[in-house]
């Protein structure tokens, strides 16, 4: 209580910072990059402390550039489709970024990300910003007589000889983590893969997006044993993996590792059964500033014990710890007392203790990953540099701000040969979780020289889902050999989904030259559904843009009841979806299933406009009706 009315413009600025910490720079409004973030004229001019490039502008063209795509179901290729919450996305990672933005907008638990690390010699995404947005889309969804994503289009080897050479990079990544970090709860973290490479800029771009304050750390992980890469310099064997949360966060932790959990069952004691072994830490200090309180004498079995500044603990908590047996108190030859607290591998419910996660990973090694994928796919060379699922494992097992939670959103949208999902899924065995996944993976293809293409893999992204189909099969198979074998009530399956156009033909106001064109594009819009579309992929799309999960719950009402009637796959019916919260019709409408849609009380109806054709009154009758049940009423 300051005795003043609230500082409106602080406010302002603090809630700025929460869900915009880019146009912060050194504490301050960067108007420019306000400007930039909200306008149309993005020029980046004046001298100050900023991470700027060639490209900069462009980079947020691309944020602020709408997309029409949605994504479309494909059940052949998923598994468990109705019952499982896991989903493979196929398609570009920009513009499924965007078509997620809706629905998954502050749902994302964490991100792991391994991008390409512009190392000269690797490739990223062409993205031609300055090019209208119908124009990239065209360009994007370019395919060759096979129905494949051809790599010419969408991806361009970034030299170093490249005057752009960082810019193209800094460029390719900064929409992509922009977008990103919206998907991030709010107690939310991402974790990014990188090398020396561009770890600079990626740490100043991070910096910018998501705000300096809110750097969790950065781990050197080694992950090569042997020599490691030859270099001009020192032999490389690390790499680094750069962590930030979305707003600041109050703890991080981890679980201990098998090294560490050895260390405690070193030292045993009668309470070993319940709290498994023990470390000591000394409860004598010479750090702490200067308390009153934690300088006293202890009286030990007829020996007095006066520490030489002052006790780690209070009086109180160190003598009932000492009766508990929980104190280790060694007379040493100077005649001083060593007194150490016993830390237990586990606490009072039996529940393995988490740690503060070190900055520096010994491993998990490359090597291993290159094994996994070769164990599980059944050949050699078949995808280069996986990382190794141990290393996801062990960041999708922190707790943060004290929060266990087993369950949550995983997204990776550089999946490449899917060790995401594997981490997940094998996490879930572990501990009985309920993680799930999003994977987002461009439908690369593959050299028709390399391993992948000869073992019938035509793209990078079916080298990833069928890495997933294998990973389930061994736990369903591991399951079975269980002595007392009961049905797996982990979520093993995967729904895939495809990057597409709309469903819905999209109105281009400035693609006309003469009147006549326009004419033309009018009488096209009377039924805005295109030709090709079917009702399944209207649904999902429907649901994309209404914000909805793609897991929702969706409910297939027949339109005609009865006990003779039935419905098929491809019957007349409407959606109910998440019980009351929105119905869609898209096979036909009338008075009586107006009503039966009334009677269920959703919150929102969304129909199709080409279902009232000639019957103007039932539309209006229909608007009526809706808004008196207070109903939200949408037709497309």
């Amino acid at each position: 209580m300051y005795g003043k009315s609230l500082d409106t413009k602080e406010d302002v600025i603090k809630k700025l910072r929460t869900i915009a910490p880019q146009v912060f720079n050194e504490d301050k409004i960067d108007w420019e990059k306000l400007k930039s973030t909200f306008g149309d004229e993005i020029n980046f001019s004046d001298e100050r402390y900023v991470l700027n490039w060639a490209g900069k502008s462009d980079a947020f063209r691309a944020i602020q550039t709408q997309t029409t795509a949605t994504l479309i179901p494909d059940k052949e290729e998923s598994v468990n489709f109705e019952n499982t919450d896991n989903i493979f996305i196929e398609g570009e990672n920009l513009e499924v970024l965007k078509v997620l933005q809706k629905a998954y907008y502050g749902k994302i638990k964490m991100i792991y990300i391994d991008p390409p690390y512009n190392t000269g010699n690797d490739f990223i995404y062409n993205d031609k910003f300055a090019e209208k947005k119908n124009e990239y889309l065209l360009r994007s969804g370019e395919k060759d007589e096979e129905g494949l994503l051809t790599n010419e289009n969408l991806y361009r080897k970034n030299s170093k000889e490249s005057g752009h050479y960082h810019s193209n990079w800094l460029t390719m990544m900064y929409p992509r983590l922009f977008l990103a970090r919206n998907l991030l709860r709010d107690d939310g973290v991402i974790f990014v893969s990188i090398d020396d490479n561009e770890v600079h800029n990626l740490r100043m771009l991070l910096n910018e997006i998501f705000g300096e304050e809110n750097f969790v750390g950065q781990i050197v992980w080694k992950n090569k044993y042997g020599a490691g890469a030859k270099t001009k310099g020192f032999i490389e064997v690390h790499e680094y993996i750069l962590c930030y949360s979305k707003q600041e966060i109050l703890d991080i932790e981890s679980k201990l590792s098998e090294d560490h959990i050895k260390d405690y069952n070193k030292n045993k004691d009668d309470k070993y059964n319940l709290r498994g072994g023990f470390v000591t830490q000394p409860l004598m200090t010479n750090s702490l500033d200067d308390r009153e309180n934690l300088q006293y004498t202890i009286n030990y079995k007829g020996e007095i014990i006066k520490p030489r500044k002052q006790w780690v603990w209070e009086k109180k908590r160190l003598l009932n710890a000492i009766e508990n047996d929980e104190v280790v108190i060694k007379k040493k030859k100077d005649n001083t007392f060593s007194v150490r607290a016993k830390i237990y591998l586990k606490d009072l419910k039996g529940n393995i203790r988490k740690g503060k996660p070190l900055s520096l990973l010994n491993g998990p090694f490359n090597q291993e990953g290159t094994q996994e994928v070769e164990r599980q796919i059944g050949g050699k060379n078949i995808f280069s540099f996986p990382k190794p699922s141990e290393l996801i494992k062990h960041f999708y097992s922190f707790s943060i701000n004290n929060c266990e939670d087993k369950s949550g959103l995983y997204l990776d949208f550089f999946s490449g040969s899917s060790t995401t999902a594997q981490a997940v899924l094998d996490l879930n065995k572990k501990d009985n979780g309920n993680r799930k996944f999003i994977l987002v993976q461009l439908p690369e293809k593959t050299d028709v020289k390399s391993e992948a293409y000869k073992a019938g893999y035509e793209t990078i992204a079916d080298i990833g889902k069928d890495r997933i189909r294998r990973v389930i099969m061994k736990i369903e198979n591991e399951q079975k050999e269980k002595l007392n074998f009961e049905e797996n009530k982990h979520d093993l399956g995967f729904k895939v989904f495809k990057l597409q156009e709309s469903n819905f033909k999209i109105w281009r106001g400035d693609n006309f030259e003469t009147e006549q064109e326009l004419t033309e594009q009018l009488e096209t819009f009377v039924n805005p559904v295109k030709e090709e579309a079917t009702e399944e992929n209207m649904l999902f799309e429907l649901l994309l843009k209404s914000g909805i999960y793609l897991n929702c719950r969706i409910e297939k009402i027949p339109l005609l009841r009865g006990v003779d009637s039935d419905l098929s796959e491809d019957g007349e019916c409407y959606y109910l979806i998440n019980e009351t919260e929105l119905v869609i019709a898209l096979s036909e409408i009338n008075e009586e299933i107006v009503m039966n849609i009334i009677n269920t009380k959703p919150l929102k109806v969304i129909t199709l406009d080409k279902l009232f054709e000639g019957n103007d009154q039932l539309k209006t009758n229909t608007i009526l009706q809706m808004k008196d049940a207070g109903i939200e009423f949408k037709v497309v």
